[in-house]
């Protein structure tokens, strides 16, 4: 059945898998990054996630629900919990920020929860009419969301504490 599963996933499915790994890669290393791409990986998730959800329970009711209680209670953790991942770049527009293995592990978290949700309910059809399990996958879904949108709020609070570069003259 493994086989199966695996061979019948469309290619764009592996194509988003090495686009995140690249990604998630490129994340465990010290980089300069322009401060408008710190969005690029928080929205791609968010809209990975939200389209997942619209497709397989639809965008309201108690899958919603549990998307948004669990978003909004991660990005509060993970503003509170804060970082010193920001720092002065030498670069103009730029900012400097240090490498981690966690988006690489929250990527995948995305990818494989959209992955196990969505081979299930191919398997089972009649799970897109259950409320807990929307309930709960919708609710991974929030917990990884809010984790980068709450490291996004806390990188742009550290943005918005750098010292401002003096204009070249």
């Amino acid at each position: 059945m493994l086989i199966q599963i695996l061979t019948h996933t469309p290619l764009y499915v592996w194509a988003i898998l090495a686009f995140l790994v690249y990604r998630g890669m490129a994340a465990m290393r010290d980089r300069d990054v322009e401060v408008r791409k710190l969005v690029m990986i928080p929205a791609v998730m968010l809209v990975l996630s939200l389209q997942d959800m619209s497709a397989k329970f639809g965008l309201g009711g108690w899958a919603l629900a549990a998307w948004a209680a669990a978003a909004a209670g991660m990005a509060l953790a993970a503003g509170l919990a804060g970082s010193e991942r920001i720092a002065a770049s030498t670069v103009p527009g730029h900012v400097r920020v240090r490498g981690s293995r966690l988006p690489l592990v929250m990527m995948m978290a995305v990818f494989f929860t959209k992955y196990v949700a969505s081979v299930t309910v191919a398997v089972a059809p009649q799970l897109r009419q259950d409320t807990l399990f929307a309930c709960i996958v919708c609710g991974l879904f929030g917990v990884f969301n809010g984790w980068f949108i709450g490291r996004l709020v806390g990188d742009m609070a550290s943005v918005r504490m750098l010292p401002v570069a003096p204009a070249a003259a």
